[in-house]
């Protein structure tokens, strides 16, 4: 027990390490976890399914198997809790070197040199108005199926690849090595959790719900690509992601990318002027507003126990990772947006 010790104190000592001093959080980021995304992460891409995700399955077999053998007294308590006990051990030194250490470096928005400040009203209906003008040009330039919803007829992984290294060309902390998304196999299970991806920090993978709607697939898959670059914050993930789709030759992902921050920043205006959102929603096309409606019907029908447990998960998780904000901590994207459509703006001289 004294290696697995070892182990432990090691992790403790890195995560007291991140937190304390934050330039050591910035040098791995840069520095030590790029090698673990080329070679984990590399060797995890040879396969076409979700490693997290078989094991997953298998570790919860294993587990069905030891309560078993306990049952029957084939093996003793004692045992069983040395196993999980180093097991557990394993686990929070790979969640320490593949992500809890990235919690703590620089903001995205910091090095990518975005000043957040507060913002009128007036500042989000405009950014609501490109936003809308961003989605009817690209939706005129997309795939739709007999019901005119929108389908992704791209290789989304490969695409949502080539987005980001796009992206890197003007923000370079994205530029790198990229592992391939994967589907899950039982992608509806993330559904009933309210969940559209999953970023895996054990196999360094990007999984998505490849069961929800196609608008939300490209958007998805780059917020978790996201992550891959040690940019752990959920509400930077979706702007990275947004950035990444509008950069993208792809007019399925310029859509996706779109949709994602009209949905936040609608929301956002609609709870400070529902007038002016209804407004500026008027002049959202027919696909747009079909679309929109899908979004919501498919997520809606999912709301219940298990979504809710999900959430309460996820924001003590959040929280455990110095986002203090915990869920709430999603809503920073709208302020995001609007440093970045300020600064611009300033590049073009309309500040």
């Amino acid at each position: 027990m004294l290696l697995w010790a070892g182990i432990l104190l090691a992790a403790a000592v890195l995560n007291l390490a991140a937190r304390l001093f934050p330039g050591f959080a910035e040098w791995y980021a840069a520095q030590v976890y790029p090698l673990i995304v080329g070679t984990l992460g590399r060797l995890c891409s040879l396969v076409p399914f979700s490693v997290a995700e078989i094991l997953l399955y298998a570790v919860l077999l294993l587990i069905l198997a030891g309560l078993v053998l306990i049952l029957t007294r084939r093996l003793s308590l004692k045992k069983a809790a040395a196993v999980l006990a180093k097991a557990f051990i394993g686990l929070f030194f790979m969640f320490t070197l593949n992500c809890g250490i990235n919690y703590h470096r620089m903001d995205f928005s910091e090095r990518a040199g975005f000043a957040i400040r507060e913002s009128s009203v007036e500042e989000l209906a405009a950014l609501c108005e490109e936003l809308a003008e961003e989605l009817n040009a690209a939706a005129g330039e997309i795939c739709t199926d007999r019901e005119g919803h929108f389908v992704l007829e791209e290789e989304a992984g490969a695409e949502a690849v080539k987005a980001m290294q796009t992206a890197a060309e003007e923000y370079p902390e994205l530029a790198g090595y990229y592992p391939k998304p994967k589907e899950l196999l039982l992608s509806r299970l993330l559904s009933y959790q309210q969940l559209q991806g999953i970023y895996s920090p054990f196999t360094v993978e990007a999984d998505y719900n490849g069961d929800m709607p196609d608008q939300d697939k490209p958007s998805t898959i780059c917020h978790e690509l996201s992550h891959l670059k040690g940019f752990m914050r959920e509400d930077e993930a979706n702007f990275i992601a947004y950035l990444a789709c509008r950069a993208s030759d792809s007019a399925s992902f310029r859509y996706s990318g779109a949709l994602l921050a009209w949905i936040y920043s609608g929301n956002a205006l609609a709870a400070q002027d529902p007038e002016r959102f209804l407004e500026i929603r008027s002049s959202l096309c027919d696909q747009a507003l079909r679309d929109l409606e899908n979004h919501n019907a498919y997520w809606n029908s999912y709301e219940g126990i298990a979504a809710r447990v999900s959430d309460r998960i996820n924001d003590t998780y959040l929280k455990a990772n110095a986002q203090a904000d915990g869920t709430r901590s999603y809503g920073r994207m709208v302020d995001l947006l609007l440093a970045w459509n300020r600064e611009r703006g300033a590049e073009y001289g309309n500040d």
